[in-house]
């Protein structure tokens, strides 16, 4: 039975396919949208001939569709593909009940129109949360970013927002790291003693600022949901809040050099650190793809970005140079480039096939199909940018 579409809106026929084991698939004519899931149940799409939200722009193309999964279906994962998607389409959203949010998981193929997202329990949507779950074609998901100087302070540019800062307060430590929410409505922001500060959307689930550390706190990372981080201290120790599991630290080691910053996979379940040496260290589910720890680098390793599915990372240096690994492109550097400052920070866009690299002047350097969006290189700053994170969403 197709899922009934919300007051005020039309449908189409949906196309349903059921299976007792193994896979089932759907698809419109043209196949438009098609969604072949592994598991046991049943899988219809559809289509709306209007927005299904009336008052909610999804800021996209103006076609939308619908997914559901039959109650009592017993599911492993679902990949949806849809195609056709006109003019400026290069990703999909899914509607949460109250915001249109950007699918967590997915590619845009530039060869053949079409973006490809895979659902799992850990994803955003959920596998739970396709319970006829209108779906909006919507734009490339690379523009906008925030950068966040020592004091708090933040710069937001293109569809990155402003939710506030602690540009105004006292701080016992300085911050030293921000991550936003999956839906782009908020941040956090963390001191070097782990004190938490979180903004529009962003839930607080507990500091470190309490606690006496052995070494200052370096970096943040954000579970899959969105419901919980991990604090990274720059001796290798974690600290989990939330739904984030511990998979395991570095704390106890004798490190050749200090931790400067850390990634979590795309499902949540492990996180990879990576030392000023270039050296990687990963737990739980992250996968190991190599390093520049046996290397003599031109200048330090000052952080890490992961790619978009997670089987890949870059490192950059404070000299802008970029070192690459597993499924993660070269799409440039600045490491020949004279700098003003040094770059203490990058961002790879959602499509992952771009990246922003920050300076502590506030200089933007954006390479692939990462967007320039403004940049605070040429404003007198009260404390110099130590961190940068990307939009979730472009559009």
């Amino acid at each position: 039975v197709p899922p009934t579409p919300p007051a005020g809106a039309t449908q189409s026929n949906g196309a349903a396919s059921n299976s007792p084991s193994g896979t089932a698939t759907a698809s419109l004519p043209g196949n438009t949208i098609s969604a072949s899931g592994t598991g046991v149940g049943a899988v219809t799409v559809s289509s709306y001939a209007s927005n299904p939200t009336p008052g909610a722009v999804s800021g996209g193309t103006g076609v939308f569709y619908d997914v559901e999964l039959a109650p009592g279906t017993q599911w492993t994962s679902l990949t949806i593909t849809v195609c056709s998607l006109g003019s400026g389409g290069q990703s999909i959203s899914w509607w949460d009940g109250s915001a249109w949010v950007p699918f967590s998981n997915q590619s845009f193929d530039s060869g053949t129109g079409c973006v490809t997202a895979t659902v799992t329990g850990s994803t955003s949507p959920t596998l739970a949360q396709l319970t006829g779950t209108p779906i909006a074609a919507t734009g490339p998901l690379s523009g906008g970013y925030w950068s966040v100087a020592s004091d708090g302070g933040i710069f937001s540019y293109g569809d990155a927002k402003f939710y506030g800062s602690t540009g105004a307060m006292h701080l016992n430590k300085p911050i030293v790291g921000m991550a936003p929410t999956h839906d782009g409505k908020g941040y956090w922001l963390v001191a070097a003693d782990g004190g938490i500060f979180s903004y529009g959307d962003a839930q607080f689930y507990g500091s470190a600022g309490a606690l006496r550390l052995n070494q200052p706190i370096v970096g943040m990372a954000v579970t899959a949901d969105g419901k919980g981080y991990w604090l990274l201290a720059s001796d290798g120790g974690v600290f989990s809040y939330g739904d984030a599991g511990f998979h395991g630290s570095v704390g106890g080691l004798h490190l050749n050099a200090p931790m400067v910053g850390m990634a979590a996979t795309a499902d949540g379940g492990g996180y990879s650190m990576v030392a000023s040496d270039g050296g990687v260290f990963t737990f739980g589910d992250a996968g190991f793809h190599g390093s520049a720890g046996a290397m003599h680098l031109n200048k330090p390793i000052v952080g890490m970005a992961p790619t978009h599915g997670g089987k890949g990372y870059w490192l950059v240096a404070s000299d802008g140079g970029i070192f690459s690994y597993g499924d993660a492109q070269f799409y440039g550097s600045t490491g020949a480039i004279t700098l003003n400052k040094p770059v203490v920070g990058m961002a790879p866009t959602f499509s992952g096939k771009g990246y922003w690299l920050v300076a502590s002047d506030g200089g933007i350097f954006n390479y692939g199909d990462a967007a320039f969006d403004g940049s605070a290189g040429s404003m007198l700053l009260n404390q110099p940018i130590d961190g940068m994170a990307a939009h979730p969403e472009g559009t």
